[in-house]
C-alpha cells in the first residue's frame, strides 16, 4: 500500500511542479463544450501522471479526465486522475486548483493524494491509515449544528442549461454561516477533510474529481453518502460529504429544498 501512496504523491507533486510554473504564463485555452474549458497545461499534467504510474503499475487500469489513460475493463486496482481540478480557475488565473489522483480496488477508494500546486499543500490518504496534510494527521471539525456551519459547493460548467444545485445553493446559504464556491470539488473535499468546512455537497461529479477526496474525508472522520444517505461511490450522480456531526441535519434541509423545488 505505501508503494501505491508513494507513487501518487511523487507524481502529484511531478505534475503539480509543472502547473505552478505554467500558471504564471500565457494560458492556451480550448473548449470540450460550449463553457467547459481544458489547457494545454491539463493535458501536459495528465501525460505527466499517466506516465508514471503506467511506468510504476502497468497491470492496472487509469481513467483519466482528458482521456490519456486509455479503455477501462474489469480490473482490480483502477485509478482516476484528475490532473488540473479547478481549469476554470487556473485558465483565470485564480490560484485555486489541484492535481487528484485516487486508486480504487474493486470500486472501493484505497489511497488519495490532492496537491494544490500553488500552497504546496500536500493531502494523502491510506484505507485504515488516516489523513494527512503534510505528514500531518487532520481531522473533520467538531461543530454540530448547520446553523453555525461552513458549506462549499460547486457548479458543474457542462450543467448550465439543467443546473439543478442553485435552489439547494439558496437554501443552505439561509441557513448556515454561508457556502463558498471556489471551483475545485477535490480541494472542497480537503476543505471538509481537514476541519476548514463543515461539508460540501454537489451534483453531476466526475469519478476523478472524487476519488481521492472520498477517501480523504473519510479517513479524517467524516462521512460521504447519496442525499439518502446510501454510500456514494466515485461518479455517483449526487454527493453529500460531511464531518457527520451535521449529515442528517443536511439530508433533512436537502430533502426539503428537493420537495420545494420538485412543486415549481
Amino acid at each position: 500500500m505505501n508503494q501505491f501512496l508513494e507513487v501518487a504523491i511523487d507524481a502529484a507533486r511531478e505534475a503539480g511542479a509543472l502547473l505552478r510554473v505554467e500558471f504564471d504564463r500565457p494560458k492556451k485555452i480550448s473548449y470540450k463544450g460550449e463553457v467547459d474549458i481544458v489547457t494545454e497545461s491539463d493535458r501536459r499534467s495528465e501525460e505527466i501522471v499517466v506516465g508514471r504510474l503506467r511506468r510504476h503499475f502497468p497491470q492496472h487500469e487509469i481513467v483519466a479526465e482528458e482521456g490519456s489513460g486509455g479503455p477501462t475493463g474489469k480490473a482490480r486496482y483502477r485509478w482516476h486522475v484528475d490532473p488540473l481540478d479547478g481549469t476554470t480557475n487556473f485558465a483565470h488565473g485564480y490560484p485555486c486548483f489541484g492535481v487528484s489522483i485516487g486508486l480504487l480496488e474493486d470500486g472501493e477508494p484505497i489511497v488519495g493524494v490532492v496537491l494544490n500546486p500553488v500552497t504546496g499543500e500536500m493531502f494523502s490518504a491510506v484505507r485504515g491509515e488516516g489523513a494527512y496534510l503534510d505528514h500531518k494527521r487532520i481531522h473533520v471539525s467538531q461543530i454540530d449544528t448547520l446553523a453555525t456551519s461552513l458549506l462549499v459547493t460547486g457548479f458543474p460548467p457542462d450543467q448550465r442549461s439543467q443546473q439543478t444545485n442553485i435552489a439547494f445553493y439558496a437554501g443552505f446559504t439561509l441557513r448556515t454561516h454561508g457556502v463558498r464556491r471556489d471551483g475545485s470539488a477535490a480541494l472542497d473535499l480537503c476543505g471538509v477533510a481537514s476541519g476548514r468546512f463543515e461539508a460540501f455537497w454537489e451534483f453531476g461529479l466526475k469519478s476523478w474529481d472524487t476519488a481521492a477526496g472520498v477517501l480523504l474525508v473519510k479517513e479524517a472522520g467524516g462521512m460521504v453518502t447519496d442525499f439518502s444517505g446510501k454510500p456514494y461511490h466515485p461518479g455517483d450522480r449526487e454527493m453529500l460529504a460531511s464531518n457527520g456531526k451535521i449529515h442528517s441535519e443536511m439530508q433533512a434541509v436537502a430533502a426539503d429544498i428537493g420537495e420545494q423545488t420538485a412543486k415549481r
